[in-house]
């Protein structure tokens, strides 16, 4: 249940952070300033993005690597408990 909610949260923010992106850019484009002065304000707030990109990228590799580290402790333990499961059948069912 959690995981929908994150989902959607993640879908709500991508679209505000690319809403919020074209806006500036359009805003920029409309502003009475110099060419220089306009394609260095770019400059700028393309560094800016891009280093919010790798950042953003680098959180969802940590992300990545701790969901795999719980499924891979979920599946060793679901296989601990079958083994056990399975060894406790064969001990009820071996003839007395």
């Amino acid at each position: 249940m959690a995981r929908d909610s994150d989902g959607h949260a993640g879908a709500v923010l991508m679209a505000f952070v690319l809403g919020a992106v074209s806006g500036a850019a359009v805003a920029l484009l409309w502003t009475p300033s110099t060419g220089e002065e306009t394609r260095q304000l770019l400059n700028e707030k393309a560094r800016e993005g891009r280093d919010r990109a790798t950042h953003a990228a680098e959180q969802g590799r940590e992300f990545v690597g701790r969901q795999r580290n719980t499924i891979a402790t979920a599946i060793s333990r679901g296989r601990e408990a079958y083994e056990r499961r399975s060894k406790t059948d064969e001990t009820n069912e071996a003839p007395a």
